[in-house]
């Protein structure tokens, strides 16, 4: 397989950065949460529909309830690997309230990693956060390497690649490592992706997978979901693992991971603070509450682990 050849529906799944980026700096503008720092990637948007602003305020904090567990595990000596990171403003917004860790990594399609390079580069509040004390960064096309901050241009699919960069970034495999996934291994077929999350397994001592992704797939609604994004030209080549909660949680296990929890959107909107729910549903009103569920209920996020730092008592 030559993976410096760009596969027919790549360029579809590249372009779902720019909607997924422009959704979350309309919500950042109406107020659903801040991030000073998504206007440096992101100059335009459109105004979305309340449904998807919500829908994006419970995806990023979602995934934040995870984050925040495993810093607080982990403390500072841990690393981060953000896996189709997009434009995504994480690392900026951690060292906004001064958390550290020992190493960030981010990767994603060459074509979305020479965008970003090219965006830190021309602006001075996200260049001298990636500053270390020596302050050298190296800085290639799709490639940028500073202290603690590596931003990787790889395809996924190339597993054997993906070990050789991790160690330019001097990824440390005895250090807990927190991987990050929004809607990136649904796009990949299944034999690669499950190499992916077997390599992981195994080459990290402890770890701790997020993962944001479709679920209920085999329905109606997700059928629609479907042929919206075939429509597009994205090819959903992993969506086998997206049939229910239960196939999203054996694809870890199968890959290797000691334990995998998943809970649909629903229940993690439940989970985050009742005073901030009440806060953003005052932003906009919902023409109709029932899509919104709908919405909730197709897409999950499932967390699994590896190593003694968690067990099956932290997610329960």
């Amino acid at each position: 397989m030559n993976y410096k050849s760009v596969y027919k529906s790549d360029e579809a799944v590249i372009a779902t950065n720019n909607d997924a980026s422009e959704c979350k700096k309309c919500a950042v503008n109406l107020g659903y949460w801040d991030d000073k720092y998504i206007a440096y990637f992101v100059k335009n948007c459109e105004r979305k529909a309340p449904e998807i602003n919500r829908g994006y305020y419970a995806r990023v904090k979602g995934v934040e309830l995870f984050i925040d567990k495993f810093l607080k595990k982990s403390g500072a000596e841990c690393q981060i690997i953000n896996l189709g990171c997009g434009f995504d403003t994480l690392y900026w917004r951690l060292k906004e309230v001064n958390q550290s860790f020992r190493n960030f990594v981010e990767i994603d399609f060459p074509t979305v990693t020479s965008r970003k390079c090219c965006t830190i580069k021309r602006n001075k509040v996200l260049l001298e956060q990636i500053h270390g004390e020596d302050g050298e960064i190296k800085l290639s096309t799709t490639d940028l390497h500073a202290t603690n901050y590596h931003l990787i241009g790889l395809d996924l699919r190339n597993v054997t690649e993906i070990e050789n960069k991790l160690n330019q970034a001097e990824i440390n495999y005895d250090l807990p490592t927190l991987f990050i996934a929004e809607c990136v291994l649904v796009y990949i077929d299944l034999q690669h992706s499950q190499k992916l999350l077997n390599l992981f397994a195994t080459k990290f001592k402890s770890a701790l997978f997020i993962n944001y992704e479709q679920v209920n797939m085999n329905d109606r609604f997700g059928s629609v979901m479907l042929s919206n994004l075939a429509s597009r030209g994205c090819s959903m080549d992993g969506v086998k693992a997206c049939v229910n909660i239960e196939t999203h949680q054996q694809r870890f296990l199968d890959a290797g991971w000691v334990g995998c929890h998943s809970w649909d959107m629903v229940k993690i909107y439940k989970m985050l603070p009742a005073a901030e729910r009440e806060r953003i549903e005052h932003l906009e009103m919902l023409d109709e509450g029932e899509l919104l569920v709908q919405l909730f209920q197709h897409y999950c996020i499932s967390v699994a682990w590896n190593g003694e730092l968690f067990t099956n008592e932290d997610f329960i």
